[in-house]
């Protein structure tokens, strides 16, 4: 929420000195753990779920589908020990206020929280929530979130006989004067209407604080998204606005055109073996519409895994290479940047371009840089391929910086691409995503750029299927695998980390390596992760380039940038540890030959509901589809990473179901900046 408009005085107000919280050293660290540190913060710290106290819910007589809210008196408590620490629990036996349920009993079990039994007494009231399953003979709820009640008069009206908030929390926080510390602070915050901007309509007679008190106390249930969307309408306008102002001053900012006479990409595509898809030739035509103005291009190239964004890349390196300028692509991994140094030098050499590598581990001499450099190469600018390096002070370009190509944007941040285009005057600017991500969510991320969309995969790729299997099923998919290194063909095996670890049982790449010698016992193994020494990387992955490696076990150091065709087979241990999103990159490693492929996710036995959540990924290849649940299972800010560095968070808004308000937002913003102009 925006705070211009609001009373500094009051918002900016340290917590310390406000006169609101209660002198307590634990939870005053707990606060700061919280990142509240002012009642700004603290009013939009918002609750992660509400609690209707105005009536409770049935007391459960068997186990229920969902959580219930509950009010009961404890009767009994006891610590009960079995065999290890993990059989410690402590079991409060508690039964129902209400009087049509008297009688009925319901344990509350805790495992290894031995502080309960100095907490939890006989007699008390609790408010608790959870889910109550059947345990033998007895209902019971496991681990349920509960509340003390207490008899403390100004405290109840934040606690009881109405909805109340439950607020995330930190250590040395309890729900309870957290609670009473947001009610008061809502109490005393001052009225401020919405800006002059905001639709009359949009605001139904509300002001701003009002809507901020009903998210944290509505009057029902159903208040609860009307005033969240109205926050949230004028957070989309305050984050378009920024998004505007960025994309105007670049455009004002000057530049001279870059296109080239378009001789080098004629014979480069001349030279392929295959012709470019649609979606391909039309991305290149809307970057070269863009490098013929005398503007600086600030172009998206979007596109699902195996979709061609490094030709559409060439393409525009090409151009700008033309018209005599250097040309920086800056990749997330030093494996990656190899693999596009590889690529393009095979691409460019024919046409006697120079290509130049620098990586974190390259950072002695620039003359020990790989190098590809033509008799004659004065007349064009020169290509350097890099990781984070290539903005740390080392690159040089002698022909000035012109092009700037960002590949894997969702891995950097807004701050690290304009750290690259700032190593030159009036740079063209080129971020590629393989992430997909709905129109509307991209024009809330992204919306200083343009956008073009490679929606079409290039001919000849075989069909690749997906399917979900149980870890205790590895001799089957080990036999499956030497199967299809008997016919040829190679594959990965995907483990999430390195090495074991005691606190979380999963098996790790360097410890499977072993076992996966001996399964594939006759055919070579090669291991990859990103610890290995930049040689041995290089090492092991050229033999897998060139078939002398068959099986490759590995880490998700392969997620981005690893072109193997003649590999047609991925199996993903833990796959539930995974994102969606992560899962799709992964297995966009394999189906990029003219073999059919094939995909195996092994779940956890233990964990059966990891299936459901990975069902969309047996049903579709549709990079937009996965995408979209990935964000709804997980939310924008874990999938999308650092991309909105450098713009205002986004408490209130929904980015996948705001849609209408995104546009309207957008509406607003240009409304807005046409009338400052």
């Amino acid at each position: 929420m925006s705070h211009s408009n609001s009373e500094p005085s009051f918002l900016e107000t340290p917590l310390e000195s406000s006169g609101f919280l209660r002198t307590d050293r634990r939870m005053r660290e707990g606060l700061k753990k919280l990142g509240l540190e002012t009642v700004g913060d603290a009013l939009m710290h918002l609750p992660r779920r509400h609690e209707d106290r105005t009536h409770f819910d049935h007391f459960p007589t068997s186990g229920m589908d969902q959580a219930v809210c509950l009010h009961v008196v404890v009767t009994d408590c006891q610590t009960l020990f079995g065999r290890g620490r993990a059989q410690r629990r402590f079991e409060a036996t508690v039964e129902p206020i209400l009087a049509d349920a008297l009688g009925n009993r319901l344990i509350l079990r805790w495992f290894n929280l031995p502080y309960l039994s100095k907490l939890i007494a006989a007699g008390q009231h609790l408010v608790l929530y959870g889910q109550p399953k059947v345990s033998g003979r007895r209902i019971a709820i496991d681990h349920p979130d509960f509340e003390i009640v207490e008899e403390d008069g100004e405290a109840d009206e934040a606690h009881m006989g109405r909805i109340v908030p439950v607020y995330p929390l930190a250590s040395g926080v309890g729900q309870k004067p957290l609670r009473t510390l947001i009610h008061r602070l809502l109490q005393a915050m001052p009225e401020h209407p919405f800006p002059d901007w905001f639709p009359e309509k949009a605001a139904g007679g509300t002001t701003r604080s009002e809507n901020l008190r009903t998210l944290h106390y509505p009057a029902t249930m159903e208040a609860l998204l009307p005033a969240r969307r109205r926050l949230a309408l004028e957070e989309f306008v305050n984050l378009q606005t920024r998004l505007l102002e960025r994309r105007a001053a670049v455009r004002a900012s000057g530049g001279k055109a870059r296109e080239g006479s378009g001789d080098l990409l004629r014979r480069f595509l001349d030279n392929l073996p295959f012709s470019p898809t649609g979606a391909q030739s039309r991305s290149i035509e809307e970057i070269r519409a863009d490098l013929a103005v005398a503007s600086p291009m600030s172009r998206l190239l979007q596109g699902d895994v195996g979709s061609g964004k490094t030709l559409v890349a060439a393409a525009a390196a090409l151009l700008v290479m033309e018209s005599g300028s250097d040309v920086a692509l800056m990749a997330p991994t030093q494996l990656l940047a190899e693999q596009h140094f590889s690529t393009f030098r095979k691409w460019f050499e024919p046409l006697e371009l120079r290509i130049r590598l620098l990586t974190g581990t390259r950072d002695d001499d620039t003359g020990d840089l790989p190098l590809f450099a033509a008799p004659d190469m004065s007349r064009y600018g020169t290509l350097t391929v890099g990781t984070h390096a290539l903005f740390r002070g080392r690159a040089t370009f002698e022909k000035g910086l012109g092009l700037a190509v960002i590949d894997e944007q969702h891995k950097f941040g807004v701050a690290q691409r304009e750290a690259l285009a700032g190593l030159g005057d009036a740079v063209e600017v080129l971020v590629m995503s393989a992430t997909p991500i709905p129109r509307t969510l991209t024009l809330s991320i992204y919306g200083d750029l343009d956008v073009s969309i490679l929606d079409e995969a290039p001919p000849g790729r075989g069909r690749l299927i997906t399917g979900i299997r149980s870890i205790t099923q590895t001799d089957a998919a080990a036999e499956f695998a030497r199967k299809q290194l008997q016919e040829g063909r190679q594959i990965y095996i995907v483990y999430p980390l390195i090495e074991e670890s005691e606190k979380l049982a999963i098996g790790a790449a360097t410890a499977a390596y072993t076992e996966w010698e001996k399964r594939l016992e006759g055919y070579s193994v090669g291991l990859l992760h990103g610890k290995m020494p930049p040689e041995e990387k290089d090492r092991v992955m050229s033999g897998f380039r060139q078939g002398q490696v068959g099986a490759l076990v590995a880490t998700t150091v392969i997620e981005v940038g690893v072109d193997v065709p003649n590999a047609n087979t991925m199996l993903i241990y833990h796959a539930e540890r995974f994102g969606l999103a992560q899962l799709h990159q992964l297995r966009g490693r394999i189906g990029r030959g003219e073999h059919k492929s094939y995909c195996v996710l092994l779940i956890d036995p233990e964990k059966p509901e990891s299936s459901e959540r990975l069902r969309i990924l047996e049903e579709t290849s549709d990079g937009f589809r996965i995408a979209e649940e990935d964000l709804r299972q997980r939310g924008p800010g874990e999938v999308l990473g650092t991309v909105q560095s450098g713009l205002p968070d986004l408490l209130f808004a929904d980015l996948l179901g705001d849609t209408k308000l995104v546009l309207l937002a957008r509406k607003i913003a240009e409304s807005i900046a046409a009338r400052e102009t």
